[in-house]
């Protein structure tokens, strides 16, 4: 039965679905107008928004918050550097930190580009956080794991710039 479709849906050594599997991953994207759109498939990377999950990357006992606000003028999202308003989603035992706790973080790296003044733009493949104190606005933790971008230094981060193990 397999062979009979495979034969029925080519023609000579070219499968019909052929420009669809070519290798890259591909989609058929119809709307609601009844337009179709067939083509790579590619994820748009956005801001960071209400109900995205971040990882937290200090040792202040939060593995994974969820942003409720981003405190910005912008009402699109936040970007590398922004302030967030969080809720701790899972936690380490023994922490600072327990679950359920609504934090401020800074978002240290997101999944979203940025643009830098020599033309590069800088892109990393999750979206992860540092807690912040609720006093003095410095973290949490007293580590910082995991390369950190230097437009941290705009937003007047530098504990967490001197906290970091690597810089990009």
């Amino acid at each position: 039965m397999a062979t009979s479709l495979a034969s029925k849906l080519s023609r000579g050594s070219k499968p019909l679905l052929g420009s669809l599997t070519n290798g890259t991953r591909s989609a058929i994207l119809r709307s609601s107008s009844g337009m179709v759109y067939s083509g790579p498939f590619v994820q748009q990377r956005t801001f960071i928004q209400m109900g995205t999950k971040l990882t937290v990357v200090d040792n202040s006992g939060a593995k994974v918050i969820q942003c409720i606000q981003a405190l910005k003028a912008d009402k699109r999202g936040a970007r590398l550097g922004d302030t967030i308003v969080a809720s701790v989603k899972e936690v380490r035992p023994g922490g600072k930190v327990e679950k359920g706790k609504v934090v401020r973080a800074v978002v240290v790296r997101a999944a979203m580009p940025r643009g830098r003044c020599d033309g590069s733009e800088v892109r990393f493949d999750d979206n992860a956080a540092v807690i912040l104190d609720d006093k003095n606005d410095g973290p949490k933790g007293t580590r910082v794991f995991g390369p950190v971008p230097h437009e941290l230094r705009k937003k007047k981060h530098l504990k967490i710039l001197t906290l970091a193990q690597h810089l990009a």
